[in-house]
Formats: C-alpha cells, sequence, structure tokens
C-alpha cells in the first residue's frame, strides 16, 4: 500500500502542504503531549525534513505567543523532577540540558532550589532506604546510600553527612574516612 494519495487523484494533484502550515501542526501535536524546549522541538521540524526557515518562523511565533517558554519549562521541570524523583541540582541541570536548554536558564532555575530543601530531600531518600539495609554492616549501608544519592546527583560532602546523620539515630557510629 503507497504512503500518500493514489496516483492521479485529486489530493494527489493538490500542491505541496506549506512548510510553516507543517512545522505549526508538528509543534502543536508535541505541545499537546506534554511541555517540550524550543531546542526539541526545533530536531523534530529538523528531523521531519522542515525547511529551516519555516522552522525558526513558526517557533519565533510560538515563543511570541508563549507556547514555547524555556525558562517556565526549566522551572517546572526542576520543581517536578525534585519533589516527584529527588533529583539534585547537578543531577537536574544535566537533565536540562540534554533537553536543549541554555546554560544560564538552567543555572537560573537550579539555583531556585534552596539548599536545606535540598539537603532535607537527601534525608527523606536516605530515611526511605535505610529500611532495607539494616541487615548490612554500617560500611556497606553507607555505601549503597551514598551510591544512591550520587546517581541523583547529590554531592559527597552532603551525602556523607546526611548518612551520617542517619545512622547515628539509630546508634551507630560511622568511620570519619570517607571523602
Amino acid at each position: 500500500m503507497p504512503d500518500g494519495p493514489d496516483e492521479g487523484s485529486s489530493a494527489a494533484a493538490a500542491p505541496q502542504a506549506d512548510p510553516e502550515a507543517v512545522a505549526r501542526a508538528i509543534c502543536l501535536r508535541l505541545l499537546t503531549m506534554a511541555p517540550k524546549t524550543r531546542a526539541q522541538l526545533a530536531e523534530a521540524l529538523r528531523k521531519r525534513d522542515v525547511p529551516d526557515e519555516a522552522a525558526r518562523a513558526v517557533l519565533d511565533r510560538f515563543s511570541e505567543l508563549g507556547l514555547i517558554n524555556d525558562e517556565a519549562f526549566a522551572e517546572a521541570w526542576v520543581d517536578s523532577r525534585h519533589h516527584g524523583r529527588g533529583l539534585a541540582k547537578r543531577a537536574l541541570a544535566a537533565e536540562l540540558r540534554h533537553r536543549g536548554v541554555d546554560s544560564e536558564t538552567v543555572n537560573e532555575a537550579v539555583e531556585r532550589l534552596d539548599p536545606d530543601q535540598e539537603a532535607e530531600t537527601a534525608r527523606r531518600l536516605v530515611d526511605r532506604k535505610l529500611a532495607s539495609t539494616r541487615n548490612l554492616d554500617p560500611q556497606t549501608r553507607t555505601r549503597r546510600l551514598a551510591g544512591m544519592l550520587a546517581r541523583k546527583g547529590y554531592p559527597s560532602g552532603l551525602a556523607f553527612r546526611v548518612i551520617k546523620e542517619a545512622l547515628a539515630e539509630e546508634g551507630l557510629e560511622v568511620e570519619e574516612d570517607y571523602p
């Protein structure tokens, strides 16, 4: 089965679609599924062979209308991923850069996270994982908890401080020779 109108039909005789109309349709469809950055939309248009000039015109217009707003996207992403998955500033920044958000916008979004809030989230993550490590020795528990926090982007100093506090609450001493 061919991938278009039947040869000789009135649809086959129709002129090619306006590149800007195609770009608008692609962007609107993608934006109805989930918020996207300008870079993500530009990449989608490039993959669908939309001419650069048409893509730029549509992306500029969508930005003017507020349909594309990388700053709002970055702020919402930070709030959502920090509260939902417990990700730290470093991991959040990496995810935003991967989505094409510029460095200045990334820095502004992650700096909105209060260091006390980040430490509290690390504590909650450790508390949640602590019970599943109770039958292990303190060094193994510390290593596993630190690994979990590292994968979520927490700096080692904060991670070890939070872990040490949590284990101390259980009456366990943690050796001071951690990095």
